[in-house]
């Protein structure tokens, strides 16, 4: 979004949470209670004893059964019990004790399930989802597309896989006692053009012309292909007592509440004033994006850049 612009103008009232909550058929339905059946009547047995004949003819055939099987178990060592092959399918991995030195976990290994470290195991990748760089040298496809979304509130949505990591940054900023405000998250290339174009003819009148107008305009706003809101990765945060996006906003609560922080969460403050020379974007802060808790620590910890860890 432009510079000096208030985020009042174009978005909503600050939520309660970020998540899109169920309909409230779905968490308030009431209980139907079912009739209990009638419990089956008892049927009285005549009391009898079996034939002598027959009791001496299954003793008979329990014994030779338990004579054969006894003679399997014993052929052998290459046939193995029901017990033993279950636990080969699924074997116990090799125990490691943990940190405390407290008692181990046992973990099931399923044959053929590769083993994951994780969504932040491995070595950073621009191959990553996460860590897709997105600017004017490197823009999105025209075909992109998020693979699912989370719908926040207010028309706001964020990649899926992002979604539970900006909540809890929004709750624990929350929790502080502030009042974080989401103004912009996903845009559709259509609105991407349509703030750029409106950015264009705001610095006509100084520039004189179109192309220097544009050069102009692409410092504050990205072209479309180019910003990261399109990516689903990055929102715009604001504290609800100062919704204007000026370097004023990093003198605000959230703010400083925010840079200090949001790393935890694998968020980073992708535009720092003293980076512009190497993002080609105007210094924002507020404008954060997710790049997992990894790549987040050592950014945010080192003073650097997305393009600067990337070795772009």
């Amino acid at each position: 979004m432009s510079r000096f612009h208030s985020c009042t103008v174009h978005e909503f009232p600050v939520p309660d949470r970020e998540y899109y909550a169920a309909a409230p058929a779905q968490w308030d339905r009431p209980v139907v209670s079912r009739p209990r059946r009638p419990a089956p009547s008892r049927v009285r047995r005549r009391s009898g004893r079996a034939p002598l004949p027959l009791l001496a003819l299954l003793g008979l055939m329990l014994f030779a059964g338990g004579f054969l099987l006894g003679r399997a178990g014993a052929v052998g060592d290459g046939l193995s019990s029901p017990a033993a092959a279950l636990s080969q399918q699924f074997a116990p991995l090799p125990e490691e004790p943990e940190d405390g030195g407290g008692q181990s976990v046992r973990i099931l290994g399923v044959p053929g399930a590769a083993a994951s470290g994780g969504e932040e195991g491995g070595a950073a990748s621009k191959e990553d989802w996460n860590l897709i760089l997105v600017n004017g040298d490197h823009p999105l496809p025209e075909n992109f597309q998020v693979p699912a979304f989370t719908q926040l509130v207010n028309g706001h949505s964020i990649d899926k896989r992002a979604y539970p990591a900006l909540q809890r940054m929004m709750d624990d900023c929350r929790a502080a006692g502030l009042e974080p405000t989401i103004c912009s998250s996903y845009r559709m290339w259509e609105k991407q053009e349509e703030l750029f174009e409106r950015k264009v003819q705001s610095c006509l009148s100084q520039a004189g012309s179109r192309e220097a107008a544009e050069e102009q305009a692409a410092v504050w706003v990205a072209r479309p292909g180019t910003s990261e809101h399109q990516a689903g990765l990055a929102v715009d945060i604001v504290d609800k007592s100062y919704q204007l996006l000026d370097e004023g906003q990093e003198k605000t609560a959230v703010q400083r509440w925010l840079m200090e922080h949001c790393a935890e969460y694998g968020f980073i403050l992708r535009y720092p004033t003293e980076k512009s020379a190497l993002t080609g974007v105007g210094y924002e802060p507020w404008h954060y994006r997710y790049v997992g808790e990894e790549a987040a620590g050592e950014i945010m910890s080192r003073g650097l850049c997305l393009e600067e860890y990337l070795g772009d």
